[in-house]
């Protein structure tokens, strides 16, 4: 055998005897759309119906970053909804852990099994207010006989509970003498009104406020006529099974909302003058204005 011979059988010996051994397994990678089971967790904050979800957005979204803050062993994320019913239905079913309802939800979400922890704005500011067209000839409440009043939604109670309540005090049945339309949202509420759909839209305060800011142009050629006595103002809730370090965290940081410039900017967003420390007795008033409007108008409920 040549010298070459010999080299290429020595070298043809090593290769088969390196395809011999079983090659050395690699480490399979891991692949995760989010943490592992180090993952922190997530409170959602589900804040009813008060704009359209992107607006709601704007404007509770710096809240839930400012509960964020500092929170490396929780994370709050804000719910929004398409219409009362479905955050209702929300609610009921017990799926968020902190809701900021209206007077009349709190009272549903209690039965289910949240508890007030604030109250969010003052109560001078929740009162229901009517909006017209200043062309539109409306100057008491007789002149809406006959003619469509709009409101966000049944269950919007200051938005349509107490406004239907104040026409009833002035003598107005609201089931034979106007046609109420519910139209989903505080703002389309004022856009009826404006468009001339609805002799007269109701909402309140912090939408009608807002709409201005917005909608200058069209604001100018409306105007608010008239606005309801006040009551409770919405509430902020937790449900039961939250520990309470967290819902502790999430009641003291509200409270102290306001004593920052960071968090005045965050409560002027939301249209809220601070957050107040209340609790589930504090809405009993509510509980019998339902009642007497339940007993006088009609059921908050439509079937």
């Amino acid at each position: 055998m040549t010298r070459i011979a010999l080299l290429l059988t020595v070298l043809l010996s090593l290769i088969l005897a390196a395809c011999d051994k079983a090659p050395q397994q690699a480490k399979e990678l891991q692949y995760s759309s989010g943490p592992g089971s180090s993952a922190v967790p997530v409170y959602r904050f589900a804040v009813h119906p008060l704009h359209n979800p992107k607006k709601l957005a704007q404007a509770y979204q710096p809240l839930i970053d400012y509960l964020n803050q500092g929170a490396s062993e929780v994370r709050f994320e804000l719910e929004a909804s398409r219409d009362y019913h479905a955050y209702e239905e929300k609610f009921r079913a017990r799926a968020p852990e902190f809701l900021l309802p209206n007077p009349w939800q709190t009272l549903q979400a209690m039965k289910v099994g949240y508890r007030v922890i604030a109250m969010a704005g003052d109560a001078a500011d929740f009162k229901g207010v009517f909006i017209v067209r200043k062309d539109s000839g409306i100057k008491s409440p007789a002149d809406l006989k006959g003619k469509v009043v709009s409101y966000p939604s049944p269950t919007a109670l200051a938005a349509a509970i107490m406004p239907q309540y104040f026409l009833h005090t002035k003598g107005i049945d609201i089931n034979k003498d106007v046609q109420s339309s519910y139209v989903g949202s505080q703002e389309s509420s004022i856009m009826s009104a404006y468009l001339g759909k609805s002799a007269a839209g109701a909402t309140w305060p912090p939408p009608w406020r807002l709409f201005q800011t917005d909608h200058p142009a069209e604001a100018a050629q409306l105007e608010l006529i008239w606005e309801t006595p006040p009551l409770m103002n919405n509430s902020v809730m937790v449900r039961d099974d939250v520990p309470e370090t967290v819902r502790e965290r999430v009641r003291h940081a509200l409270l102290d909302l306001g004593k920052t410039p960071e968090g005045k900017l965050i409560l002027s967003g939301m249209e809220t003058a601070r957050f107040h420390a209340t609790d589930d007795a504090s809405y009993n008033l509510v509980q019998e204005y339902i009642a007497r409007f339940e007993k006088e108008v009609r059921p908050v409920e439509l079937k």
